[in-house]
C-alpha cells in the first residue's frame, strides 16, 4: 500500500516538472522568461524547453496589432470652446522585453498620454478648424505617440477622433450658420436659374424677330419680283398687241372706278387726263356716228328726226396730256 502511495506522489511529481520544463507558444504570443528573477530570454512561438523551479515564464504577451477605445476627453480649442473628443488607438508590441519592463501599464500609459497630446493639439486650433482638420490632428497625435511608445516597444500604427461634440449652443449656432448658408446658396442658385431663364428667352425672342425680319424680305422680295414679272408681262402683252389712242382712253376710265372703291374715299377727285380721256372718246364716237347709214336724232338742238344734217368729218384723238403737278386734279 505504501509502495502505491509513493509510485503516485512520484508519478505526480514527474508530471509537474514536465509541465514546468515543456512550454508551447502560440502563434503572434511571446514569453518572458526570468530565471531567478532576472531576465531571461524570451521565448518564440513553438515547442520550448524551461528549467523547472529556476524559471519562471510570465504571462504571453499578444504581438498582434490591437485597438483600443478611449473615453471622451474634454479639451479646449484656442477660441475657448470646450469640446468633447473621443479616439481609438491602433498599436502593436514589437518588442515584448521593452514593453514587460520598461512600463508598467502600457494601456494607461498609452491613454494620458494619447489625452496629453489631444489637448496640446487641439488647443492650437480654432473650433472650426478642428472639426475640418481631423488628418492633421490625427498625424500629429500618431507621430507623438510613436515617439513617446518606441522606448516601451511599442508602436502606434494609427489615431483615429471618433467624434468632436461641442456644447449644445455651439450646435445650436452653427445650425443656424449652416440653415444661412443654405438659404445663401439657394437664393444664388435661383437668381442664376432666374438670369439663365432672362437671357434664354431674350436669345429667343431676338432669333424669333430676326426669322421673321428674314421671312418679311424673303416675302416682300419674292411679291416684288412677281409684281415685276406681271407688269413685264402685261406691258410685253400690250406692246405686242399695239393698242391705239381710243383703247388706251377706253381703259383708263375704266380703272376710275376701281379707284374710288376705297372704304376711306370719302372725296373722289377726277384727275385732268379724264377730260382728255372722255374727249378722245367722244371724238370715236362721233366718228361712229358719221359712218351710220340712219341719221341719228338730235333732241337737244331742236332739229327733228327726219330732218337730215350734215355729218362733220372725224377728227382725230388727241392724246392724253400728262397732268400738271402744279395744277389741282
Amino acid at each position: 500500500m505504501v509502495i502505491l502511495i509513493v509510485l503516485a506522489v512520484l508519478l505526480f511529481f514527474a508530471l509537474l516538472v514536465a509541465a514546468k520544463t515543456v512550454r508551447i507558444i502560440p502563434q503572434a504570443r511571446a514569453g518572458i522568461v526570468e530565471r531567478l528573477g532576472r531576465y531571461q530570454r524570451t521565448l518564440e512561438p513553438g515547442l520550448r524547453i524551461t528549467v523547472p523551479f529556476i524559471d519562471r515564464l510570465l504571462p504571453l504577451l499578444d504581438l498582434r496589432e490591437q485597438v483600443v477605445s478611449f473615453p471622451p476627453n474634454a479639451v479646449i480649442t484656442e477660441d475657448n470652446v470646450s469640446v468633447s473628443i473621443d479616439t481609438v488607438l491602433y498599436f502593436q508590441i514589437t518588442d515584448s522585453k521593452s514593453a514587460t519592463y520598461e512600463v508598467a501599464n502600457p494601456l494607461q500609459a498609452i491613454e494620458q498620454l494619447t489625452a496629453t497630446t489631444l489637448r496640446n493639439v487641439i488647443g492650437g486650433l480654432t473650433l472650426e478648424q478642428a472639426l475640418t482638420s481631423r488628418d492633421e490632428i490625427n498625424g500629429q497625435l500618431r507621430t507623438v505617440l510613436d515617439e513617446a511608445t518606441g522606448k516601451w516597444g511599442i508602436r502606434v500604427g494609427r489615431v483615429e477622433l471618433k467624434a468632436i461634440d461641442p456644447p449644445t449652443s455651439i450646435l445650436d449656432a452653427m445650425e443656424k450658420q449652416m440653415r444661412a448658408e443654405r438659404d445663401r446658396r439657394a437664393s444664388i442658385l435661383t437668381a442664376e436659374g432666374s438670369k439663365q431663364s432672362q437671357i434664354l428667352t431674350a436669345q429667343g425672342e431676338k432669333e424669333a424677330a430676326v426669322l421673321k425680319a428674314e421671312g418679311a424680305k424673303t416675302a416682300a422680295v419674292l411679291r416684288a419680283e412677281g409684281d415685276a414679272k406681271a407688269i413685264g408681262t402685261v406691258f410685253q402683252a400690250i406692246h405686242d398687241g399695239r393698242p391705239d389712242k381710243e383703247l388706251l382712253s377706253y381703259q383708263y376710265l375704266q380703272m376710275l372706278p376701281e379707284l374710288a372703291k376705297g372704304e376711306a374715299n370719302k372725296l373722289f377727285v377726277i384727275p385732268s387726263e379724264f377730260t382728255q380721256a372722255l374727249a378722245g372718246l367722244g371724238g370715236v364716237v362721233d366718228g361712229l356716228r358719221g359712218q351710220s347709214p340712219v341719221p341719228a336724232p338730235d333732241a337737244a338742238l331742236g332739229r327733228p328726226a327726219d330732218v337730215p344734217r350734215a355729218v362733220d368729218p372725224p377728227r382725230p384723238i388727241d392724246p392724253p396730256r400728262p397732268s400738271d403737278p402744279t395744277r389741282p386734279g
